[in-house]
């Protein structure tokens, strides 16, 4: 019936909204949290991705996908409250663009070589959305990412 037909694109356009209002408001609590960060020069992507390269290495080529990672990596929350730390002495490991890692940290090492360090900003639509992570990282967060490259395979 035309009942079902509208319902169904009121939600889809309410979705839509929603997304656009966490979108929004997300940009403002960025824009904030870098206008508090007057050293982070921020370089903004396509997706939304944020990025910082501090420590660079210029010989090297740029990683890609399929390759194998081995990163170490700092994710916070805006309020500095530390989620995630790979444990001294140790690598994550994974490959390039085939892993559930959050998107935003896939799209920046694609812009990163071996032993190059960045800061990274994602919204939570690179991270890891409306749910969080159902441990650590709360729903709709933005992550704040230290960001090594440490070896590529």
């Amino acid at each position: 019936s035309n009942d079902d037909q509208s319902n169904r694109n009121w939600s889809d356009n309410h979705s839509v909204d929603f997304n656009q209002e966490i979108n929004e408001r997300e940009q403002l609590q960025i824009r904030l949290f870098l206008e508090h960060n007057k050293s982070l020069k921020m370089k903004l992507t396509d997706s939304g991705l944020r990025y910082m390269i501090y420590k660079k290495n210029d010989g090297d080529t740029l990683a890609k996908s399929g390759q194998m990672i081995y990163s170490r990596l700092k994710v916070e929350l805006l309020n500095g409250t530390v989620c995630h730390e790979t444990p001294k002495g140790e690598t994550e490991n994974f490959v390039l663009e085939h892993s559930d890692k959050e998107s935003g940290i896939h799209e920046a090492l694609r812009l990163m070589k071996k032993g190059e360090r960045a800061k990274l900003i994602l919204p939570s639509h690179l991270a890891h959305g409306l749910l969080g992570d159902r441990d650590k990282i709360p729903p709709q967060s933005i992550l704040y990412i230290d960001l090594e490259l440490v070896e590529l395979k």
